[in-house]
């Protein structure tokens, strides 16, 4: 059974960081890559950034580019999303997810993702 587990949400002030976690069980991250989705209220799920297997490819949403970081220990099994200058439309639940294939690429879309965690809130104040 594949369970992912994210921490690290909270509530900071615009310009502050926050690093989420997503430890991941029953499918390794050396095979499969993942992705970190955010939705914020009354919007539609987003791409926030993905990472290849084994971390040698990443993507990120425009909106994130140069603030966000993702990363992955294949030893630990856990994908990290370093999150710097925050903003408050920053403001949503944070998702990790382990993509469906094991190829060498990343996946930007949800559907090409099948297991889900359970999300963390992440509020940015202004």
């Amino acid at each position: 059974q594949v369970q992912l587990v994210e921490s690290g949400g909270g509530l900071v002030q615009a310009g502050g960081s926050l690093r989420l976690s997503c430890a991941a069980s029953g499918r390794t991250f050396s095979v499969y890559g993942m992705g970190w989705f955010r939705q914020a209220p009354g919007k539609e799920r987003e791409i926030v950034a993905a990472i290849s297997r084994s971390g040698g490819r990443t993507h990120y949403a425009d909106s994130v580019k140069g603030r966000f970081t993702i990363s992955g220990d294949s030893a630990k099994n856990t994908v990290y999303l370093q999150m710097n200058s925050l903003k408050p439309e920053d403001t949503a639940v944070y998702y990790c997810a382990t993509a469906r294939y094991s190829s060498i690429g990343y996946y930007t879309r949800d559907y090409e993702y099948d297991y889900w965690g359970q999300g963390t809130q992440v509020t940015v104040s202004s």
